[in-house]
């Protein structure tokens, strides 16, 4: 087998308080390969979003090592993180974070300005990756002009104009109503049979069961990490 885009060996991560010490992980060990979809799960306290943070490259660990698509990442400096986190990482988020004055094109195209893609090519690349959320028609509004869900799909094609290694979602319907998040997650289908790597982060049961795979965890360690038995059953039967 191929090497993992994310391997993650014996990661710690400790948060300080004056002389006291709290661990939230506790010598988790994880591989993620290539066009897998994986949820990752636990109640308030587990320590999915410092995992998401570290894997993310928002975070360093305390300790362990994390190899990012090949690249050892554990204790990289913050410049060097941003660096990677740009090429290697596309994110999606519960708030959306697009910028309030920019259009959605303009928002899809930023990563590509911090690439140093000239703003022709930019805006070409941006309105390809419109056309795949199906939102070419709202390419000239900005973010107070559109819907929840017509944000969040500009968002996921802002996470995919920099064809990154790993797209990574946290909470990614939290803010939307159960139809608009059936869409979008629709689109996170489409994204993984086009052959990307998917992580997602949620508390939700009916978003994991999009995913493959559901890793869970429980104070700081995982407590399981399975195949999602309604698609596994599928593939058995196919």
């Amino acid at each position: 087998m191929s090497n993992p885009i994310i391997h993650l060996e014996e990661i710690r991560k400790s948060y300080f308080m004056g002389k006291h010490e709290l661990p939230v992980l506790k010598g988790l060990s994880l591989d993620i390969f290539k066009n897998e979809y994986v949820a990752l799960m636990g109640p308030s306290g587990s320590g999915k979003s410092t995992l998401m943070n570290i894997i993310g490259c928002l975070d360093t660990p305390t300790d362990g090592r994390y190899v990012l698509n090949n690249n050892d990442v554990s204790q990289m400096a913050d410049d060097a993180l941003a660096t990677v986190r740009n090429k290697e990482i596309g994110f999606v988020f519960q708030q959306f974070n697009l910028l309030p004055r920019l259009t959605a094109a303009e928002n899809v195209a930023l990563p590509l300005v911090y690439a140093g893609m000239k703003k022709k090519e930019r805006l070409e690349k941006a309105m390809q990756m419109l056309e795949l959320v199906k939102l070419t028609d709202r390419s000239h509004h900005r973010p107070n002009e559109l819907s929840g869900g017509q944000c969040q799909r500009v968002a996921i094609a802002r996470a995919l104009v920099n064809d990154p290694s790993l797209i990574l979602a946290d909470e990614p319907t939290g803010n939307l109503d159960s139809k608009t998040s059936a869409e979008i997650m629709e689109i996170f289908e489409e994204i993984f049979h086009n052959g990307n790597t998917i992580v997602i982060v949620t508390h939700e049961e009916d978003i994991a069961n999009h995913s493959r795979r559901i890793v869970r965890l429980r104070d700081g360690v995982i407590e399981t990490d399975k195949l999602n038995p309604i698609f596994s059953k599928a593939t058995a039967h196919s």
